[in-house]
């Protein structure tokens, strides 16, 4: 009852995160720089960049997720098809339906190729985040040179994604009357699923800070103590930890967990409290890298903050869209 939810705001979230491989090269007009082209002068893309990486990784999960939420739109695209009192708007939805009938033999091969799709989407998760995660451990700098951050990302991935899921189905829910569809059994279920990979980031947090506490590295006990849980950035730290480790424990309450406002206010605070991690990750240990003289602490700029606001707008937009159009 939730993949239609979960499939779209994949989508609309790829797409917000396509724009930024582009934005990081600094020349974006040079954007075919990152494709795989034939080149007679011998300029193939630089494969040790982790901007290349981002391509391939974004470019595969945006496919697989596309064919999955167009599969699974199939049956009810030809409901639209048949419900339509415009003609032009009926050869729409007829074009896009491929000509469902609802045959025993058209169900037949839509689970085999849904199943198929689902088999495959899976491990595909893991190896997305796992790339996405080498980005940072690839690097030599203080707080990203880490084994964990493989495992650790995919949980988080897995942990931000149903609680967007959340924030978008529970107000959906109660406007258009799905209640009979997404039932509190539903909620119930994700709130489960988000305790369980709650915990699993919660370990990889307690984790970075063992290993660099065991590791005996200089680097990474200075950033443990000069930027994230006692430095600079500690405020940002602390409410990342409660908001994904903390807060998501009331979950353990069964009565809670079928609460719909309840766990929608859950979801936002999880929802705030991965984007604070990104911004921990990434901020602090740039903000404290091998070259004091490169030290500063961060301030955005209005450049971050409106390219920050424009990705939420597109998102917002795909969304109303989708909910408008699509069933």
């Amino acid at each position: 009852s939730i993949n239609r939810f979960a499939e779209a705001m994949t989508l609309f979230a790829v797409a917000c995160a396509g724009v930024f491989p582009l934005l990081h090269m600094g020349r974006p007009w040079k954007f075919w720089w990152l494709m795989p082209y034939p080149s007679t002068m011998g300029l193939l893309p630089q494969w040790r960049s982790p901007l290349v990486w981002d391509v391939f990784a974004v470019s595969t999960y945006a496919t697989v997720s596309a064919l999955f939420w167009y599969v699974g739109l199939l049956p009810d695209l030809a409901t639209l098809r048949d419900r339509a009192k415009n003609k032009y708007i009926a050869m729409v939805y007829g074009s896009l339906s491929l000509g469902w009938r609802g045959s025993a033999r058209h169900w037949a091969r839509y689970k085999s190729a849904y199943i198929l799709l689902a088999a495959l989407a899976t491990p595909l998760v893991v190896s997305v985040h796992s790339v996405v995660s080498l980005d940072f451990t690839a690097g030599v700098i203080p707080g990203w040179h880490a084994t964990i951050f493989p495992p650790y990302f995919v949980a988080g991935a897995i942990f931000s994604a149903f609680a967007m899921v959340i924030t978008l189905c529970v107000p959906l829910r109660s406007w258009y009357g799905l209640k009979d569809f997404i039932t509190d059994r539903h909620l119930d279920n994700m709130a489960k699923v988000m305790l369980a990979t709650g915990m699993i980031v919660g370990y990889g947090y307690v984790t970075e800070l063992f290993i660099a506490w065991y590791s005996g590295n200089p680097y990474e006990q200075f950033l443990l103590l000069n930027a994230r849980p006692f430095g600079s950035y500690s405020n940002a730290w602390r409410f990342m930890f409660f908001c994904n480790v903390i807060l998501p424990q009331i979950l353990w309450v069964p009565a809670l967990r079928r609460k719909a406002v309840f766990l929608w206010v859950v979801s936002i605070f999880v929802n705030i409290g991965m984007w604070l991690e990104r911004y921990v990750i990434v901020v602090t240990s740039i903000s404290r890298d091998f070259m004091p003289a490169a030290w500063a602490d961060y301030s955005p700029t209005r450049w971050d903050v409106m390219t920050f606001m424009g990705t939420l707008g597109l998102f917002t937009f795909c969304l109303f869209l989708f909910v408008r159009v699509l069933p």
